[in-house]
């Protein structure tokens, strides 16, 4: 096989993709698990609401993070100092989040009522916005442990414990009959504080094995720099967000991508549509969690090998995770698109349009993982203008047809508009990949990476 990278061998990356799968599924898990909880326990237009501020939450914070962890894995994947990374990433993301978050909590009815026509949607928005910053801040910190290549910090507190957290917390709501909205969102993302308290330490742990104990998270507060030795120097400001600001115009896109499909059904088909839509497509969080889990191990290592020009290196882990993830998600999406009409009535208790959404669902992401992490593939060999240009355009391409199709078929129309921009999404970069880059996502490490 072709020589490992940067603080790890097939082991090591074994090992994170172990981790990272781990935590998928028990994120997926909660996830889901809400979503039911949700719709079963307070009824389809609470949740539609719910579904629709919480979408919203999550896009803001998607875009006000502006990729600063990926940036920071870059950056620490390429042997840059911790302290002058973790300095250079953070205060933008986090001084724009704060201006959003204060915007957001000061005009929350008049957002609510465009989002979901009902007061609830602005109560929950008042409670989530003072979270802004935390969420920003604990996701920029989990990369900085990925970019130490410690998928422990990501697993237990990003994958298991806010997610578990917040199932439980708003199971413990559905007992009471009629659960006021501002309790259901705090229920939901209150696990973000301690959150972020729990990532001190493993960051803190991984700088003094890099033998650098100064360069905590206290001294990012506090200091600029990471000490003399020149090799232990992170990027500046301005080297940082030179990189990083294409990435984060990406992330924009993506952020958004992810997430508008459920305010525009929310806006033009009514919390209830809302509820339905984003429950059958709930299933779609199994395959891109587990997708997540192998990015976050393989990314580092390879942005290490392409960086030091070590094609073969980075076909390996590319191979590698494609073949783990076809393996591990397309049996479920074969059960799913079979099983439609079972699993959407038991599950949910739903019918007619759902089961349709449900198969839609699941043959678009066979296609979309039978072409492996192309995404970070380009992003990790540099080509964050082109990344870009291939979300804006999936982006639009999506919308174009959420605004065509909405209006008459309602959440199935939403479920096409989706599909389209996810293949678009995933067939574009594949095609830079294969030819541009010389990578492809099959290959002879792709049973090996399964078999390992």
């Amino acid at each position: 096989m072709g020589s490992g990278v940067r603080g790890g061998s097939a082991a090591g990356l074994v090992r994170g993709k172990v981790a990272g799968l781990s935590g998928a599924v028990v994120g997926a898990g909660a996830q889901f698990g809400l979503v039911v909880v949700a719709l079963r326990g307070f009824g389809g237009e609470t949740a539609g609401v719910f579904f629709a501020a919480m979408a919203l939450f999550l896009l803001v914070a998607g875009v006000v993070r502006l990729d600063a962890g990926g940036g920071l894995v870059y950056f620490l994947a390429r042997g840059r100092g911790l302290g002058t990374c973790l300095w250079a990433a953070a205060p933008l993301p986090l001084a724009l989040s704060a201006l959003v978050a204060a915007g957001l909590f000061t005009w929350s009815g008049e957002i609510g009522a465009l989002l979901a026509g009902g007061p609830g949607a602005g109560e929950m928005l008042r409670v989530l916005a003072p979270f802004l910053p935390v969420v920003v801040l604990t996701e920029i910190l989990l990369a900085g442990t990925r970019g130490l290549l410690r998928m422990g910090p990501t697993v237990l507190v990003g994958d298991v414990f806010v997610p578990v957290a917040g199932l439980l917390s708003v199971v413990s709501l559905t007992p009471l009959p009629d659960a006021p909205p501002f309790a259901i969102a705090l229920a939901w993302v209150w696990p973000w504080a301690p959150a972020l308290v729990m990532v001190w330490l493993p960051l803190r742990l991984g700088t003094t094995r890099l033998r650098r104990p100064r360069a905590g998270l206290v001294r990012v507060v506090m200091a600029v720099h990471d000490g003399d030795d020149p090799a232990l120097r992170g990027p500046g400001t301005r080297e940082f967000w030179r990189h990083t600001g294409p990435r984060a115009a990406a992330a924009t896109a993506q952020a958004v991508f992810q997430r508008m499909d459920i305010l525009l059904v929310a806006a033009l088909g009514g919390a209830g549509a809302a509820a339905v839509y984003t429950a059958v497509t709930r299933f779609k969080v199994l395959g891109q969690l587990v997708n997540s889990g192998l990015a976050a191990a393989a990314q580092p290592r390879l942005v290490a090998a392409l960086d030091r020009g070590d094609l073969a290196g980075a076909r390996e882990v590319y191979q590698a995770s494609t073949a783990w993830l076809v393996a591990l998600t397309w049996p479920f999406w074969i059960a799913c698109a079979v099983a439609a009409p079972y699993l959407v009535g038991s599950v949910f208790g739903l019918a007619g349009d759902a089961v349709t959404i449900a198969v839609i669902v699941a043959v678009t992401m066979m296609a979309a993982t039978a072409c492996g992490m192309v995404d970070v593939v380009l992003t990790s060999a540099g080509e964050t203008r082109r990344a870009l240009a291939n979300v804006l355009l999936s982006l639009a391409v999506t919308v174009i047809v959420d605004l065509a199709l909405i209006p008459p078929l309602g959440a199935v129309g939403a479920a096409l508009g989706w599909s389209a921009g996810v293949l678009v999404k995933n067939l574009l970069p594949l095609v830079r990949v294969v030819r541009g880059i010389g990578l492809t996502p099959y290959g002879r490490a792709s049973l090996p990476g399964w078999s390992r």
